[in-house]
């Protein structure tokens, strides 16, 4: 990749990044990024980067890196990354409602080394969408050091962020926009640290009530995403629907956090057909990836209803826990309800009934009582009966706690037994080759 470091003479931090980068460039030390081929070419300019309209225009490159100070208000050791435009009024260079092309892929690589690298006192993260310049045809970001002089001059902080440029390496990512939170975008730069999610545009809270169709259609195509995130605790409830109506009308693909974690390493387009086929089984219905990954052909397969209800009612924790070794991904209902429906891919699927059947079975004989007869697996179920302690004397209140605890009490010189106030059920669930779990 031709890469073009772009800085500004006026701007203290830019110059610092630049030595350092050139410095190790120089010495050969250090460079994971030429191993992968990628070159690298310095321009600067003398107005502020936030003016530099169409720099681009005589740069031979794939990709603008913006070297630059980090200014707050509120102001923070920090090392920052982000992507240019203006979603409404152009108060800090660039055009009205104009989005710079965005480089999701390589600004969460930059963002992650520059975790692996952030020297002591300083933290990191992105930031939403701002200023100029936006007339760009190029992908680009900004990575900048913050902020105040001290921090834009100081060389452990310019080596730091030189290291990350040069060290920057995608990681299969996953592109997409981001709706809400404050300047330092605090939930995406989270999942961007600890996911596969890479996020281009982001959108500030204050500015998501006015966005339309149009610009939400802008970011997704600048951004080349596939999917957006709305960090739903920064917006109120109508501006959340209003939204959520315009990615549904957008045919915006929506992920929540959880979903973006559990993409792990599957295909985009195989993790849209799950999404798909989830559908299909229910509306709504939410998808946990286990051990699936790469591409695939997905399948439905159903468990025995029976036996996983079960096994949900004896030891759900430890279902879900056993789940993640096997190749499925288990859906559950909006209100995390589990479903009898796995996926899985066709080469799995003959297979994974027996493993899912063996799991349940497993989990229940380890924490009921339990008999085998032929095909059927029967549980009988003890539970303390309130109707039959009140018979015997017992008063509701502690004594109950004690008795349902499996303790007896002592009730008018008498000791009462868990037996003696207890009921007992049969469940049987038929299940076809049972012997073999024996």
């Amino acid at each position: 990749m031709r890469i073009a470091l772009v800085n500004s003479r006026q701007d203290t931090a830019g110059l610092n990044i630049r030595h350092h980068i050139e410095h190790l460039l120089d010495t050969g030390a250090g460079i994971p990024g030429q191993e992968n081929g990628n070159t690298y070419n310095f321009y600067d300019v003398g107005e502020r980067l936030i003016h530099a309209e169409a720099v681009d225009r005589e740069i031979e490159a794939d990709l603008l890196i913006f070297l630059s100070r980090h200014s707050s208000v509120n102001p923070v050791p920090i090392l920052t990354v982000h992507v240019t435009g203006n979603f409404g009024a152009a108060e800090l260079g660039g055009s009205p409602r104009t989005l710079a092309p965005a480089a999701p892929a390589m600004m969460q690589a930059t963002l992650r080394a520059l975790a692996r690298h952030c020297p002591e006192g300083y933290r990191v993260s992105y930031e939403v969408t701002h200023h100029g310049p936006t007339g760009l045809s190029l992908p680009s970001f900004f990575v900048e050091i913050g902020s105040t002089e001290k921090e834009w001059g100081d060389p452990v902080a310019g080596r730091a962020v030189a290291e990350s440029v040069l060290s920057a390496v995608p990681q299969e990512p996953v592109p997409l926009i981001g709706f809400g939170g404050t300047h330092y975008a605090a939930r995406e730069t989270e999942i961007a640290l600890t996911s596969r999610g890479a996020f281009g545009h982001i959108a500030h809270t204050r500015e998501i009530a006015a966005l339309d169709n149009e610009m939400v259609r802008s970011m997704m195509e600048k951004s080349g995403a596939v999917g957006a995130y709305i960090d739903r605790k920064a917006l109120d409830r109508e501006v959340l629907n209003r939204l959520s109506g315009m990615l549904e009308a957008l045919q915006i693909p929506r992920l929540s956090e959880s979903e973006i974690t559990a993409l792990g390493h599957l295909s985009w387009d195989t993790y849209c057909a799950i999404r798909k086929m989830a559908g299909g089984v229910s509306p709504g219905s939410r998808c946990y990836i286990h051990a699936l990954s790469r591409a695939g052909t997905p399948v439905l397969v159903r468990a025995n209803p029976v036996l996983l209800a079960e096994t949900v009612k004896t030891d759900e924790p430890g279902l879900l826990k056993n789940l993640t070794n096997l190749p499925v991904v288990h859906l559950s209902t909006h209100d995390n309800r589990l479903l009898p429906e796995f996926i899985t891919y066709t080469e799995h699927s003959a297979q994974i009934i027996n493993d899912l059947n063996t799991l349940c079975v497993k989990i229940i004989r380890s924490k009921e009582i339990t008999a085998t007869e032929r095909d059927y697996l029967i549980i009988t179920k003890v539970r303390f009966d309130p109707k039959k302690a009140r018979e015997l004397g017992v008063i509701p209140g502690p004594s109950y706690k004690e008795l349902a605890g499996g303790r007896p009490v002592v009730v008018d010189q008498r000791t009462i037994t868990p037996d003696l106030v207890s009921s007992r059920s049969e469940v049987r669930i038929h299940i076809p080759g049972l012997e073999k779990f024996s």
